[in-house]
């Protein structure tokens, strides 16, 4: 009561706002027209807009652009590698106050307990970041993840504010087989939001995916696809993450006639690509530079990503909407120069002071040391599946190809790029082992290993020698989960990632300068690919077509869903 009180009074002018952004160029979201004006702040509410405004504090905007702040529709902050608060520290100067996450990364290591620990963190921070629960633990039964949740599971964590629905519906087989527990957790949330994934998803069977209350999606493909998508209800989320990126070939869907259907997510987002380039501001930029009009493109990335959600006091800088804004030198260029997050101007003391929680997952990794006898691949001849790796695409090539064939054992085959590819089950739940091969990281000379592989995150390996694959994967048991580059007998990098086997806890320079080393390590070591650790985290999702290694094998995706190979 006291603080409506002190709202209405800031508005009326009896008494000075508590901050006033003075001079400002307001790009209105709602309206779509640019004006100048001051804006009047109360608390963490925006209270008025007009001329001699009065403050106690006031921010000379000297005719900057304010918008509102940026929201990132869907992102897994696991894939920042560092912990929630760390996240919060490389996306909130770049202009992003709000995020909506899935710690399906996270869940599918340690269960409910990793989404509880997402949703104190959440607690804890300036910024907003909705805790949606997690829809595919595990992501299909053609892996070994670290753990279960079934509906009832979720209903337990589902009254948590930052609960808005239901994570990403990535096993879109299982909705159209109709598998029976998946579609039970649809219904145990059927008046909330349900989030999408669908990758070329068309026709019926995108009918029948949608029939559920499906109703975003962020693994559009295509121009055509979009626009079916569009047409039918959708909510498409630009995705501009490491990897995986559509902002650019989908920004020809960015109209006023659209922008309302349209948000930005980075959906998994490498922190060098974070502190280099940008998070959301970087998604604008890609737009803008493929042709969106400007301000279509700043009304998707706010007020249309609070639409797809269904939150009603943001997206809009106007009087009882929330004080995220962003004061920009420029609009083409998305050039962030101040954020005020909640009312409050983001400096270095902004982080100061809060006490976060203790973060879950130590001790993670459960597997004893292998040898490289482990990695051998017995066959009865030299034709099989090979993974071909579409550099920035999660979609991968479904290659049948001939290798070096000795000893009743295929071999991999460096100087054409084909390397050798293992998972390993890291949960202690069976020690499986897979082996297949994979093309498009270049002549591997040594190996690339990883406690990072979507979605189960059990341990992934690529290589050429097995002996520096047993050295890089037996480097990962020890430090309890991370990413190693070997050659030679010697590891050359690594990056420890102790909480649970994702994460650091030594914030964003330490995995910066890892990673940099890492980076340098695998193009030493014949790898041409720039992203390298994010591609090969990829290989073991299952959903994504077209070939994929989880701990049980190949698996392949078909007219008529997932399938594992055999031979």
């Amino acid at each position: 009561m006291a603080e409506l009180q002190r709202r209405v009074a800031q508005a009326r002018g009896r008494s000075p706002a508590d901050l006033v952004i003075r001079d400002c160029r307001l790009l209105d979201t709602a309206t779509g027209g640019l004006r100048r004006t001051d804006i009047a702040v109360c608390g963490d509410t925006v209270v008025g807009l007009g001329e001699g405004l009065r403050g106690a504090r006031v921010i000379e905007a000297r005719g900057r652009f304010a918008v509102p702040g940026f929201l990132d529709a869907h992102v897994h902050v696991e894939s920042s590698m560092v912990t929630p608060d760390a996240f919060e520290r490389g996306v909130l100067p770049r202009g992003t106050t709000t995020a909506v996450c899935d710690p399906h990364e996270i869940a599918n290591v340690l269960g409910a307990a990793g989404i509880r620990y997402f949703q104190r963190a959440a607690e804890s921070l300036r910024m907003t970041l909705f805790v949606n629960l997690s829809s595919c633990v595990p992501a299909t039964e053609l892996e070994t993840a670290g753990a279960r949740l079934e509906a009832e599971d979720l209903l337990t964590l589902a009254d948590h504010p930052s609960v808005i629905g239901l994570a990403e519906l990535m096993n879109f087989p299982g909705v159209l087989a109709g598998d029976a527990p998946l579609l039970a957790k649809v219904a145990a949330f059927a008046d909330r939001h349900l989030d999408g994934h669908a990758p070329l998803l068309r026709g019926r069977d995108l009918d029948a995916y949608l029939s559920v209350g499906v109703r975003t999606d962020h693994e559009v493909t295509g121009l055509e696809e979009g626009r079916e998508k569009l047409e039918k209800g959708m909510h498409l989320l630009l995705r501009e993450g490491s990897i995986a990126r559509n902002v650019r070939d989908l920004a020809p869907l960015i109209e006023e006639a659209s922008w309302m259907r349209l948000a930005f997510c980075t959906d998994d987002r490498n922190p060098l690509e974070i502190r280099r380039e940008g998070h959301i501001d970087q998604a604008l930029r890609r737009a803008i530079a493929a042709g969106a009009p400007p301000i279509p493109t700043y009304r998707a990335a706010t007020l249309g990503a609070a639409l797809a959600f269904g939150l009603r006091d943001r997206g809009v800088i106007a009087p009882g909407f929330r004080a995220d804004i962003l004061l920009l030198e420029d609009l083409e260029t998305v050039a962030v120069s101040e954020v005020i997050c909640g009312g409050t101007p983001v400096d270095a003391a902004f982080f100061e002071g809060r006490a976060h929680p203790t973060p879950e997952g130590y001790g993670s990794v459960r597997r004893r040391p292998v040898g490289a006898d482990d990695f051998a691949v017995p066959a009865a001849g030299p034709t099989t599946p090979v993974i071909g790796v579409l550099p920035f695409s999660l979609i991968t090539e479904h290659l049948t190809l001939e290798l070096p064939f000795a000893g009743g054992r295929r071999h991999p085959d460096p100087e054409r790029g084909i390397a050798k590819l293992c998972v390993l089950e890291r949960h202690g739940r069976n020690g499986n082992i897979a082996r297949g091969f994979v093309r498009g990281f270049g002549p591997i000379t040594g190996a690339i290993a990883s406690s990072i592989g979507h979605d189960s995150h059990n341990l992934i390996v690529l290589g050429s020698d097995d002996a520096d694959m047993a050295l890089a994967v037996n480097r990962l048991i020890e430090l309890q989960g991370g990413a190693a580059v070997a050659a030679g007998g010697r590891v050359l990098a690594e990056l420890p990632l102790p909480v649970a086997g994702l994460m650091s806890d030594r914030g964003l320079d330490f995995v910066e300068t890892r990673l940099l080393a890492l980076r340098e390590a695998a193009a030493g070591i014949g790898c041409t690919l720039e992203e390298p650790l994010l591609q090969l985290a990829f290989l073991p999702l299952p959903v994504i077509p077209h070939l994929k290694l989880t701990d049980m094998g190949y698996v392949a995706a078909g007219p008529d869903g997932l399938r594992l190979l055999t031979g």
